[in-house]
Order: C-alpha cells, then sequence, then structure tokens
C-alpha cells in the first residue's frame, strides 16, 4: 500500500510540473479562462537587419485556429497590454511603458461575415501611449493604428467584389505605423511563432518522445503580436546609441522587458447583452523569461504570480528557482526514473569531486566567506547575499540569475577559458546582462551585435552555443580577452525568435552554465591532467533534443519577423497533418517471424522504396507499446532484452479509407542481445582528412548506431551497422567536415564510447 501511496504521489509531483509548459500558452488556472489577456510569449533582439534598433514582441491569445470563424480572436477592449522596460540599476521600477489599447467596430451588423463587400466586422485599431516616468504620465504616439484582419481565407481577403480586394502581404505593410523619434509598430494576428512538443510535455514530459512522434503543438496556430522595433537611443538611460557602447558587453546598454495585460476589477452583464466595466485596473497576465509560469511555479501559485510585478517579487517563490522540480526527475536519487525521456540529463553531484547541485544540496555554499570567493560576484561585499544566500539553495548561482537578476561580466560568470582549472577564476567574458533591481524580466545587452541570421555559426541554442564556441574553437579559445562570438545576443541574453528556449532551459536546470564556468560533470577527473572536460555526460547534454527544434514556417528577415497568419482556407484551416504515407496504402502481406534475424536487431519487409509506415511493437501479450515512423522496409529495433518474446505490426495511414494495420506477428531476440559495448575503440589515422577507418570490440552480436558529432552536439554523421561478438571495422567518410574537432559515439543499448578526432585538410 506504501508503494501505491509513493507512486500516485510522484504522479502528482510529475503532472503539477509538466502540466502547462508551453511558454505562456495557458499557464495559469484563471488566465486559461481569459484568452484575449493571456501573454504566450516575449521576445527582445536587437535587429539583425537594422542594428540601432531594438524589437520586442510581445504576443496575447494562444491557440488562435485559422478558421475560427465567425467570431475570430482579436485584441479585446477593455484591456491594457503593456511593455515594461527597466533600463536603469538606480531607478526603482519601470523607466518606460508602452501601453496599447484597442476598439472595435462593426461596419455593417446586417451580416454574420466577418468581412463582406469591403467591409469588416470587429474591425480593430489601437492607440499606443508612452510614459516615462514609470507609469504616472502617459502621452499618446499613434492614435488609430491599423490591426489587419484575421486572414480568412482568398475570397475574404483578396476578392475585388466581395473581399478586401488586397493581399494579406499589403494588409501587413499598410498596418506598420512609425513611430515619433524613429522606429514602427505592428499590431495583428501573425503565425506563433513559438515551438515545442506539447503533447509530449504534457504526457509526463514525455519529450523527447519515448513513443509516437513529436509534433509541434502551436504549428497551424495563430496569435496576436504587438512588435515595436526602437532606437537603441531610445532605451538606452542616458540616450545613446549602440555606437557609443564602451565595450560589446557595456552594463549601461542593459535592459530588462516584461509584458502584462489589466483588466478593471468590475465586469457587469446587463440584460439587453451589453457588458460594463469598471474599478481599478489589475494585471491579470505577465511574462518575462519564457517558462517561468510553466515549469517553475507551482499549480497552486500560478495566479498569485501573474498579479505580482517584477518589482514586488515574493521571496518565498524564489526557492523554486534555489532547487526547481524539474531537478527532481534529473536525479537518479529522487524520481530522474520516471521520466525516461531526461535521462541524459543529470545535474552534477560531485563537480570537481566535490560541489553538489543537486535540489536540497549546498552548490557553492561552502565557499561561502572565504578567500577562493573574494571579489568575485559571489562575495558578500560585491552584491551581498544575492547570488550566495544561504545553504540548501544550489541553484543560486546558475538559475537564479539567469530569471531573476542577469549575470554580471564578473567571474564565476565567465567562461573556462583562461581559467587553468579555477572556476572561480576570471576566465573569457561572453555576457553581461546583470540587472538586479527586477525580477522575472527578459534581459538583454543592446551593445552585443546581433548575429546574422545566415551566418554558417548562428545557432537556435543561442547563448549555450556561444559559450561553445568560446570554449572550444581556436579562433575564441586562444585568448581570455573579450571578442565577439556569434550567438552572444541569443537567449538567455534577451530572447531571439528562433531560440529554441525550451531546449535551453532544460539544460540550464541539467547543469550546463555550471560546465560553462568549468564547474564540469560528475564524470571529469580533474587530477588526470590529460583529461579533457568533453566527457560522455556533457555530451548528453548538449545533444539533447526536445523532439521539434524549429518554427514550423521560416521567420521573415524584416520587421515584424513573425510570419502572416494562417490562413482559414489554407493547410492549416482544420486539414488533419498526417505524417504517415498517403501514397501506397498496401499492408505488407510479408510479415511474419521469418522477417526477423535471429541474430539482429533488424526488421525488413516488403515495400517500395520510401513509403513510410508506422511500425509498433511490444513485449507479446501486451506492455508498452513502441511506435515509431518507418522508411521503406527497414528498420533497427532499440533497447530490447536478450531472450525476449516480442511481437510486432505495421500500421498505414490512407486518404478515404483511414488506418490500415497488419496482425501482430512474434519473434524472439537472441540470447545473445543486450550485451555491453567495450571500450576498445580506435581511430586512425588521426588527425585525417579523407576517410577515417575505426575498430572496435563488441562484446555481444547486435547493432551499434554511429555517430560523428562536433562540440556543439551537431550530429553530421548517423548511421546503424550490424556488429558480431568480437573486432569490428568500419569506414567514415569525413571529407566535407570543415577542420576542427569532432567526437565519434558509439552506442548499443545503454551503453557507449566516445573517441575524439581531428580533421585537417
Amino acid at each position: 500500500m506504501k508503494k501505491l501511496y509513493n507512486l500516485f504521489l510522484l504522479v502528482i509531483l510529475l503532472a503539477g510540473s509538466f502540466a502547462a509548459k508551453a511558454s505562456s500558452h495557458r499557464e495559469a488556472p484563471s488566465i486559461a479562462d481569459d484568452p484575449l489577456a493571456d501573454n504566450t510569449d516575449l521576445y527582445a533582439f536587437r535587429s539583425p537587419d537594422n542594428p540601432d534598433y531594438i524589437t520586442i514582441i510581445a504576443n496575447y491569445i494562444p491557440f488562435e485556429l485559422p478558421q475560427g470563424g465567425p467570431n475570430y480572436a482579436t485584441f479585446g477592449e477593455n484591456i491594457r497590454y503593456e511593455i515594461h522596460i527597466d533600463n536603469n540599476i538606480s531607478t526603482p521600477g519601470d523607466d518606460i511603458i508602452y501601453r496599447f489599447t484597442f476598439t472595435h467596430t462593426n461596419e455593417d451588423p446586417t451580416t454574420f461575415f466577418n468581412i463582406r463587400l469591403g467591409a469588416q466586422n470587429i474591425k480593430t485599431t489601437y492607440t499606443c501611449e508612452r510614459s516615462t516616468d514609470g507609469g504616472v504620465t502617459f502621452t499618446t504616439i499613434i492614435s488609430d493604428g491599423m490591426v489587419p484582419p484575421p486572414n480568412i481565407g482568398a475570397r475574404s481577403i483578396s476578392d475585388p467584389v466581395v473581399g478586401l480586394g488586397t493581399t494579406y502581404a499589403e494588409l501587413i505593410n499598410s498596418a506598420i505605423t512609425p513611430l515619433p523619434g524613429g522606429g514602427r509598430v505592428y499590431c495583428g494576428p501573425a503565425d506563433d511563432p513559438f515551438f515545442v512538443d506539447l503533447g509530449g510535455v504534457f504526457d509526463l514530459g514525455d519529450m523527447p518522445r519515448q513513443s509516437g512522434d513529436p509534433h509541434d503543438g502551436v504549428a497551424c496556430m495563430n496569435v496576436h503580436v504587438i512588435a515595436i522595433q526602437v532606437p537603441i537611443s531610445a532605451l538606452q538611460k542616458d540616450g545613446l546609441g549602440a555606437d557609443m557602447a564602451a565595450n560589446i558587453l557595456d552594463p549601461d546598454f542593459v535592459i530588462g522587458v516584461w509584458a502584462s495585460a489589466s483588466r478593471q476589477t468590475m465586469r457587469t452583464l446587463n440584460t439587453d447583452g451589453t457588458t460594463a466595466y469598471s474599478g481599478e485596473w489589475v494585471q491579470v497576465s505577465r511574462l518575462g523569461m519564457p517558462l517561468t509560469n510553466e515549469a517553475v511555479i507551482p499549480v497552486g501559485q500560478k495566479d498569485y504570480w501573474n498579479s505580482l510585478s517584477p518589482y514586488a517579487e515574493d521571496a518565498a517563490l524564489f526557492e523554486y528557482f534555489y532547487n526547481p522540480e524539474l531537478g527532481l526527475y534529473m536525479d537518479d536519487a529522487l524520481f530522474g526514473g520516471a521520466v525516461p525521456a531526461l535521462a541524459p540529463l543529470r545535474i552534477q553531484k560531485a563537480s570537481l569531486g566535490a560541489y553538489n547541485f543537486s535540489n536540497g544540496a549546498d552548490g557553492l555554499y561552502p565557499l561561502k566567506g572565504s578567500p577562493a570567493v573574494a571579489g568575485t560576484a559571489l562575495d558578500d561585499a560585491v552584491f551581498g547575499t544575492l547570488l550566495l544566500p544561504a545553504a540548501g539553495k544550489p541553484r543560486s548561482v546558475d538559475l537564479w540569475p539567469i530569471f531573476f537578476t542577469g549575470a554580471p561580466n564578473l567571474a564565476p560568470y565567465q567562461l573556462a577559458t583562461g581559467k587553468d582549472g579555477n572556476p572561480l577564476a576570471a576566465g573569457k567574458p561572453f555576457i553581461n546582462n546583470f540587472l538586479p533591481n527586477g525580477g522575472d524580466m527578459l534581459r538583454l545587452n543592446m551593445a552585443v551585435p546581433p548575429t546574422p541570421r545566415t551566418d554558417p555559426a548562428f545557432s537556435t541554442l543561442g547563448l549555450v552555443q556561444a559559450a561553445v564556441l568560446g570554449l572550444t574553437d581556436p579562433t575564441y579559445n586562444a585568448t581570455a580577452d573579450l571578442q565577439w562570438i556569434p550567438n552572444m545576443d541569443g537567449f538567455p541574453n534577451g530572447r531571439r525568435l528562433e531560440d529554441d528556449v525550451t531546449r535551453i532551459e532544460l539544460q540550464a536546470v541539467s547543469g550546463i552554465v555550471l560546465a560553462a564556468i568549468g564547474l564540469w560533470y560528475d564524470d571529469y577527473d580533474p587530477m588526470d591532467i590529460m583529461a579533457s572536460p568533453v566527457t560522455p555526460q556533457l555530451l548528453n547534454v548538449l545533444t539533447y533534443e526536445t523532439g521539434v527544434g524549429a518554427n514550423d514556417v521560416a521567420l521573415k528577415d524584416h520587421f515584424p519577423y513573425v510570419q502572416k497568419p494562417w490562413a482559414g482556407d489554407g493547410k492549416c484551416g482544420g486539414l488533419t497533418v498526417d505524417y504517415f504515407a498517403e501514397t501506397d496504402c498496401d499492408v505488407p502481406t510479408d510479415l511474419n517471424a521469418s522477417a526477423v534475424d535471429p541474430t539482429t536487431e533488424y526488421l525488413s519487409w516488403s515495400a517500395e522504396e520510401g513509403t513510410v509506415y508506422r511500425l509498433e511493437y511490444r513485449t507479446a501479450g501486451g506492455g508498452v507499446i513502441t511506435k515509431v515512423p518507418v522508411v521503406a522496409n527497414f528498420h533497427t529495433l532499440g533497447g530490447l532484452t536478450a531472450c525476449t518474446a516480442y511481437e510486432y505490426r505495421v500500421v498505414v495511414h490512407c486518404p478515404g479509407d483511414g488506418k490500415l494495420t497488419s496482425d501482430w506477428y512474434p519473434f524472439t531476440t537472441d540470447c545473445r542481445l543486450g550485451g555491453i559495448l567495450n571500450n576498445a575503440l580506435s581511430l586512425f589515422p588521426n588527425p585525417a582528412n579523407a576517410v577515417v577507418h575505426a575498430q572496435y570490440v563488441a562484446e555481444t552480436n547486435g547493432s551499434m548506431r554511429i555517430k560523428v558529432l562536433d562540440v556543439t552536439g551537431t550530429v553530421y554523421i548517423d548511421q546503424t551497422q550490424k556488429v558480431r561478438a568480437g573486432l569490428n571495422n568500419f569506414d567514415l567518410n569525413v571529407e566535407s567536415l570543415t577542420d576542427g574537432m569532432y567526437f565519434v559515439q558509439i552506442k548499443m543499448g545503454d551503453e557507449q564510447t566516445i573517441g575524439k578526432i581531428i580533421i585537417s585538410h
């Protein structure tokens, strides 16, 4: 009974952690009932095509269906939508506020159509006001700004007689409004640029999915965007442009950005169907750092969190940053085994043989007040107890500054490059967005140059990728001097539309920031002078993927950068997206026990080249069904147990015919499967320029997965090979790889071995 209770408790814990992790889409119970006021995402970045300007994008109204008529979503009346900016560490509260309010007009109330004969219903306009005194007074800077209508379909938008007689691109361009003093604004519908596998997340953290196929849960969905592009000089506290910064990490160019929505306290429903609003304005939604209220704040306090200002945070909530719940599922001593999808993510418990950052541990607190932290950001004489407050708060040194203060350009918040093995020493600067006089906000250093989106070094991993380059790329790791490194302008230094924030934040919870500053993972031996800190545990974190790593449609290269909204008559207007074959609806007829080689983990059947099926397999007679998409007629099964009876079937989705499924067919794995991989791996020549010859020793028959990846986790070669017990040989063609250091990773079951190669042409 006790075991059953513990299992039930664990399920409750997991549900509380993952049940609303979708950026800020419906992230709290109350705001889920008020979608028009729901912040979904916030972005702040230096404009790549116009680097004298900062672009801030605040999105509202989650999960808008393109075909969602007749009352399509739009900005609500009687709501104050606000973008808040803090630019001065010496003044409390907001320094600049942009407030947007919206008005609806019915041009033809005699029809149920939203657009008919050139007239619009629920035609929306807006007023934009600006405050520079913390919200005491506001000045109107845009009146009667135009909001484009929903992208209903071709007849409504383009037809010159029954519709508006234009294109949606023209509607967007005509809605972009200049700001006095420079800059511009766009308010209107757009494709939701966020991307995440919501189905996997909601299924108790199954991301990447252990069963089924990853799918962007906000694909084909629209949101409403407030995009504002403002000169850096209008946001910098002294009116300076970026060309006047002392350097690319000038602390005087740091801003904090957050967005909110507010309503009046009283809403009255009248008998004639109208609604009246009165009373004080109350904040009902807010957003700074993505995923804070979703993956950090527990469900019982989410509404309370939404009501708070970043300048009046409740210290009782800080504990969720010092000891994040997600950390429980990255620790095998706690609940790590309950979330297998997060298995590659494990937190340092014995970094450098001494420092434990797991929940409830002390992290770096044992060094409090010692000479080791003197003069660093952890010294009480520098920032007080801000970053090292007490025992039992291990993540106060990394997750806390990421979410709540920003990181200063001081030790230990510099890369391990140049530290000579001491993580508390001065190293290579790569971030400075320290702004401690507010809580949860996006913090952006506007002096950091933008990384062109066409740059080969551009990465959706943002500052994680900048850290990797600063540690490993000879262009940057030969000196501890300040240099511009690609992606220094990426999340969590601001947030670009392309940044994969879900992956970055999960990597951050798993200690990737600690590793960047020299607190390496537990499998690094500090006593071995030849040991590389690029260990299997570090590679596991760097190569971790969520299953969805990019938006479902390309972003624009110019303001407002978001893509036009999906149309109600297009592919996203109610069409069921099918990820399996629609070209060949024949279920293979040769599925039988003989289709499985009894000495391998291979499965094959007769099929046309290029046909896509779904393979499902399970232990004989029941158990968990594993589902994977399969191309052509070949698949390598993974994670099978030796001497075990399994069964499998193939599923094909066919247009008009629904789902066709074969019978279950049995097979039994060979008793030599499931063995471990011996660490004997040889790579030669090394360095190489064309072909790498490899030899490795397998202890059992089976199959191995072979990857070649760089230090950022980017995979260049990914193949599977059948092996026999004993010595095995294979060749890798590396001629197309650029010069640098790479890793060969070989996996068999849960075991792996890694070798290092140098490519030099």
